[in-house]
């Protein structure tokens, strides 16, 4: 059963590292591939295992086309004037209707950063409701943008330049508008400065490592979980872009979880990389990677 199981994660995972080199790799599908990982399918055939993946995957776009399809009917009757009247629009739908919403306990549960629990729940963590709006919307043919506030994820209805074309939302409050002193507002609650440039759209690569940074700070919170943490940090490495950080951290949850010789290995290829610039980093790591392998004993 085990086998079957690394099976399907290693489909799932080339699947993952080929999409994130696409030319216009997609972030609701690669968010959906990363909560599969929480979740494996080990046989299709048994009626107590999880749907394949190939059945999560159109259960997924089935639940955003049907948004998408209630949003494309109400501007047809509304024919929304501008962006302001568009947002208001997507509010009432997807905010209002249809019920998609935050509340402070979703930072407390993993299922606020999986793209399936969030679409069947309606419920989520800032950033995942900014995804539903923006695949929503894409679907619809209504420009809607992730903007990465420090802390806290929005939307931006409208082109994506400046000016009066677009105006910002807050899906997690249920599609609230927002002006430009409620977003300076939010960001100076994190302790960082406002700038006009933090509402540049977000990059779909940059959206799902934030997602994976989510789940992987869930998960160190709870030291039970760090095979979570180590499959979120895993797939944060498939990404073409990632901090190096990240291999250390795969190198001590390989260690967390069992793997002593794998997180042993890990650790001294991550020391050579230090060894240029930061020897005394690279000598410390090197320790680890000694007392990892003593464990094997």
């Amino acid at each position: 059963m085990k086998a079957v199981a690394a099976t399907v994660t290693e489909q799932s995972r080339a699947r993952f590292r080929t999409e994130a080199r696409a030319e216009h790799p997609d972030p609701v599908l690669l968010c959906l591939l990363a909560a599969a990982e929480h979740n494996p399918v080990l046989d299709p055939d048994d009626p107590r295992d999880p749907p394949t993946l190939d059945a999560l995957l159109a259960a997924c776009e089935a639940a955003l086309e049907r948004h998408a399809a209630a949003v494309r009917l109400a501007v047809a009757e509304r024919a929304p004037a501008g962006p302001e009247e568009t947002a208001a629009l997507l509010a009432a739908v997807l905010g209002g209707r249809e019920r998609f919403h935050g509340r402070r306990s979703d930072y407390r549960r993993l299922e606020s950063s999986l793209l399936p629990d969030v679409l069947r729940r309606r419920r989520g963590l800032p950033i995942m409701l900014a995804l539903v709006w923006t695949a929503v919307g894409r679907r619809a043919g209504v420009p809607v943008h992730g903007i990465a506030l420090p802390g806290h994820f929005i939307v931006a209805v409208g082109g994506p330049g400046g000016g009066d074309d677009y105006v910002l939302a807050d899906p997690f409050h249920g599609g609230r508008l927002l002006d430009l002193e409620d977003a300076a507002d939010l960001v100076r609650a994190t302790g960082h400065p406002f700038s006009p440039e933090l509402l540049t759209p977000a990059q779909p690569l940059d959206t799902v490592l934030r997602v994976l940074g989510n789940i992987r700070s869930w998960a160190a919170e709870r030291p039970e979980h760090a095979r979570t943490q180590l499959w979120a940090t895993e797939l944060a490495l498939l990404l073409p872009r990632h901090p190096a950080q990240l291999r250390l951290e795969r190198a001590e949850l390989l260690v967390r979880t069992g793997d002593f010789l794998g997180g042993s290995t890990e650790m001294n290829a991550y020391a050579e990389i230090l060894d240029a610039f930061d020897p005394d980093t690279a000598s410390k790591v090197r320790q680890e990677a000694r007392a990892a392998r003593h464990r094997l004993n």
